[in-house]
């Protein structure tokens, strides 16, 4: 029943965006960048996807975002968190209802065929240009989740023309699934969200949607430029080890202890800090009454005081005068 439930909420959401985000595109209204992140973000709500970002997020425009590839639920989990247009294959314009979506967010549409690699380069640049950044998937296909497929370097020359006259911003962004109901996913479960290999998209969405709530885990790595490499080559080798890296601390829960970013961690955080709160106001209160400036009354103090007030006085006290 949940999952007719979400899936019922999912389409409503879509069928009232959808119109609104195809006259913004007829108009060319800003709007029509930033309402695809809003969609993204309810979207997850509705799913039971918990997205949890970690790390810095470049704040540079245009970026390339440079992410490992999991399944199409990645879709809706990095388009909460970063803005940007995605960058998928040309088999995904066909697809029944998501090819419609992907070109509503402006997606870039490219070929696998290396002769079409430089017509596709020019359109990415283009829309560089224009200060729209782009998510890029450089796997090339989906996997099971539990590792990193080797990246295809062809459309990391993008970042070899400077963009506005510096050089591309790119960073590396690992996206994981670690948790169901918050308990650890392990090689087990994770398949439930992957997509890969010849599952039905239908029968994998409508199982998902009647899970219970996932844990999502974006990490946004240290931005580069090429020109911390001799090559492109070398850049992709760079984001594919770092997020490979990512993916492995991620999914074996190594993450814990670092520092907490990002709107889906925001409870988190402040019960973390009411603790630092609450133990920095205790280490306080015994530093000061060791040094005497905040003197606090033990028990051994209340009992003596209690006593001197109960005890009647001597004879020789009572008749001094």
């Amino acid at each position: 029943m949940i999952a007719v439930w979400r899936l019922f909420g999912l389409f409503s959401w879509i069928a009232l965006c959808a119109p609104f985000q195809t006259v913004l595109l007829w108009l060319k209204a800003p709007f029509a960048k930033r309402l695809p992140h809003i969609f993204h973000r309810v979207a997850c709500r509705i799913l039971g996807l918990d997205v949890q970002l970690w790390g810095e997020r470049s704040r540079d425009r245009p970026t390339l975002f440079i992410c490992n590839h999991t399944s199409y639920f990645d879709i809706i989990a990095l388009g909460g968190v970063l803005p940007g247009s995605f960058v998928a294959k040309i088999e995904v314009r066909g697809w029944p209802l998501f090819g419609f979506m992907a070109r509503l967010q402006r997606t870039v549409f490219v070929e696998r065929r290396r002769a079409a690699t430089a017509k596709h380069r020019d359109e990415m640049i283009e829309r560089l240009e224009a200060g729209d950044s782009l998510v890029l998937f450089p796997e090339g296909t989906s996997n099971d989740g539990n590792r990193v497929l080797p990246f295809k370097s062809a459309l990391f020359g993008v970042a070899e023309k400077p963009i506005g006259g510096r050089p591309l911003t790119v960073q590396p962004v690992s996206i994981s699934y670690t948790r169901l109901n918050g308990i650890p996913m392990g090689r087990r479960y994770r398949p439930f969200y992957a997509w890969y290999g010849d599952m039905d998209l239908a029968s994998h969405l409508f199982e998902m949607a009647g899970l219970g709530r996932a844990t999502v885990v974006v990490e946004c790595h240290q931005p580069v430029t090429i020109e911390q490499f001799k090559n492109r080559k070398e850049l992709a080798a760079h984001c594919e080890r770092v997020i490979s890296e990512g993916v492995s601390k991620a999914i074996s829960g190594r993450l814990e202890g670092r520092a907490i970013r990002g709107r889906g961690m925001r409870r988190l955080a402040a019960a973390a800090r009411r603790r630092a709160r609450a133990s920095a106001g205790g280490l306080l209160d015994r530093m000061g009454s060791a040094v005497g400036n905040v003197p606090l009354r033990g028990p051994s103090d209340e009992r003596r005081a209690t006593l001197a007030e109960n005890t009647p006085p001597s004879s020789s006290e009572s008749g001094r005068g």
